[in-house]
């Protein structure tokens, strides 16, 4: 089966999800099919192998763990059962705290954070659809790293409903689910061209 031979149209489970054997990469959101970008380019990397490095070392000595795409995130609504979920997705970045909702197959619920980074091809996917979702499943903590501006936007959950910060250009991004888990921002994008 190739992914054109699917309905783009139509609603998908997890457990269909399970069986593609696509060479792309694709998430669903709310049952729906969404391509990804094609392999992230350089500056998302070093972006990414940045952020992964300070997480590294933030989380030796803690209860959590750190993982990066590709790795399934299932957002059960109904039930846990493969054919009611109907998002799967593959943050750039996360970090799960509740060890008990790591399984073989990757996470089943909300991780604790998710970091994505945009890249030109994904900006409403990012910015509108996945923010819904990770609102509403409550990833506590959404950190949406902007490349070409630079800069980074943290998005906190209170009382069910993300609270945005400032855009942080300089100085400290810091976390409030890994407490005090901070990451310098000009640093972060210094010698990224």
């Amino acid at each position: 089966m190739k992914l054109a031979d699917l309905d783009m149209n139509a609603t998908y489970t997890y457990a269909d999800y399970f069986k593609w054997k696509f060479e792309e990469r694709v998430e669903l959101i709310k049952g729906r099919i969404f391509k990804m970008s094609p392999a992230p380019g350089r500056v998302h990397q070093e972006i990414s192998t940045n952020l992964q490095g300070a997480l590294f070392i933030y989380l030796q000595g803690h209860n959590c763990k750190l993982y990066s795409a590709p790795f399934d995130v299932r957002i059960p609504r109904k039930s846990k059962d493969d054919k009611d979920i109907l998002t799967v997705l593959q943050p750039d970045i996360c970090v799960v705290c509740d060890l008990s909702k790591l399984d073989d197959k990757g996470c089943l619920g909300a991780p604790d954070l998710v970091i994505e980074i945009l890249s030109p091809s994904n900006n409403k996917k990012e910015l509108k659809n996945k923010y819904e979702v990770y609102e509403e499943a409550g990833v506590k903590e959404y950190w949406v790293v902007y490349p070409t501006e630079p800069g980074i936007m943290i998005h906190t959950l209170i009382d069910g409903k993300y609270v945005p910060s400032r855009m942080l250009v300089d100085g400290a991004a810091a976390s409030t689910v890994l407490s005090g888990f901070t990451v310098d921002v000009e640093t972060l994008f210094k010698d990224i061209e």
